[in-house]
């Protein structure tokens, strides 16, 4: 009994948040994220959201990597626009290596997606991804993108439309 104890303790030590929520800004953040962000802190929750606006082009920042990794569950908003960020795309590629190498809980939400579109890139996710070029570096990104959006696809989540 002590040790269960012990090891329950142990494992939940290295989390320094419950959800790391991933989501594309001007898509949900004032609406469907921002409503979920507020239930969650207020049962205690320990929910970590990006509120800076990231540079387009660049890398994805160091400390969002951290905080994905030290996340015991990820919550994925996929929506419209979710593709189109490369950042979300580079997020949800880190959430899927958390999810194999470290047993992280992904839940997906489809809000005013179709599940089948993320799943096999149709659709406004086909559009996302002609909307970002055909250079080498980014061709090479898509390959991990598309095999981590048909992953997180699979999983079960929630479907919402909106309206």
């Amino acid at each position: 009994m002590a040790s269960s104890m012990i090891n329950q303790k142990d494992s939940a030590s290295h989390w320094n948040y419950d959800v790391f929520l991933s989501f594309r800004g001007e898509d949900t953040r004032r609406s469907f994220t921002d409503h979920l962000y507020a239930a969650l802190v207020e049962k205690g929750v320990r929910t970590f959201r990006d509120d800076e606006e990231l540079e387009r082009g660049k890398e994805i920042a160091p400390e969002l990597l951290k905080a994905i990794e030290e996340s015991r569950i990820s919550v994925v908003v996929f929506s419209k626009n979710y593709a189109r960020s490369g950042w979300c795309m580079d997020e949800l590629v880190k959430i899927i290596e958390c999810m194999k190498a470290k047993g992280q809980t992904v839940l997906p939400v489809f809000y005013d997606v179709d599940p089948t579109h993320v799943r096999k890139q149709t659709g406004s996710f086909m559009e996302a991804f002609a909307s970002h070029g055909e250079d080498t570096e980014v061709i090479e990104r898509a390959k991990r993108w598309r095999a981590a959006l048909t992953q997180a696809a699979n999983l079960s989540g929630w479907h919402l439309q909106n309206g």
